[in-house]
């Protein structure tokens, strides 16, 4: 999740009341100054008094975030960011169960990552789907993993206008006794929901 702050802004010595969200990869202010930052455009990043400082293109900018804040900010806006591997939770020990097409190069990269993908003992799955058809099926595939305590990433389209939304893909899972439990960028055109066995009381 996203890290938030109402402060002031000086920017080029104009000082305005912003509320500004880290949101990877960009950096969001919205109030009396608007700007949409890219973390990889931002320079001479940096935490100064109570102050983040940093510059991008021809402009310098300082948040007034509390001395705390900039520095864990400014640390934030200088590592480098997750990988989809890692996000997904994918590393050279990871069975992975693809269900569906692997149609998107973020996905298939992530894959590379995996120490095998295997349909059999899986330590987690993937189910790229793009209606709620094949997100029934996804679930009817898997049930068995499911129930034996195996995560499963749903992912599918980004944004309105397609077969299959957010909600859709969340209410049709936890109907199943699968709760979610991470929400992760896939790339530029898909998302993605983790879900995992609901563990009884």
């Amino acid at each position: 999740m996203g890290r938030e702050a109402e402060c002031e802004v000086v920017c080029n010595g104009t000082r305005a009341k912003v509320k500004a969200l880290i949101e990877p990869p960009e950096l969001i202010l919205r109030g009396e100054l608007r700007r949409r930052l890219p973390f990889s455009a931002l320079k001479d990043v940096g935490a100064q008094g109570e102050a983040l400082r940093f510059r991008s293109g021809s402009e310098t900018f300082l948040l007034a975030v509390g001395n705390a804040t900039a520095q864990k900010w400014a640390k934030v806006l200088t590592s480098p960011p997750p990988t989809l591997a890692k996000k997904l939770g994918i590393s050279g020990d990871t069975v992975v169960r693809m269900i569906g097409a692997v149609d998107d190069d973020a996905l298939r990269s992530a894959l590379t990552s995996a120490k095998m993908v295997a349909d059999k003992n899986a330590d987690l799955i993937l189910a790229r789907v793009n209606s709620t058809a094949e997100l029934s099926a996804a679930l009817r595939d898997a049930a068995k993993q499911l129930a034996a305590g195996v995560p499963i990433w749903f992912i599918y389209p980004k944004g309105r206008g397609h077969a299959v939304t957010e909600n859709e893909v969340r209410s049709t899972a936890l109907a199943t006794g699968i709760v979610d439990t991470k929400v992760a960028a896939v790339s530029s055109a898909l998302t993605g929901l983790r879900f995992v066995q609901r563990k009884n009381e």
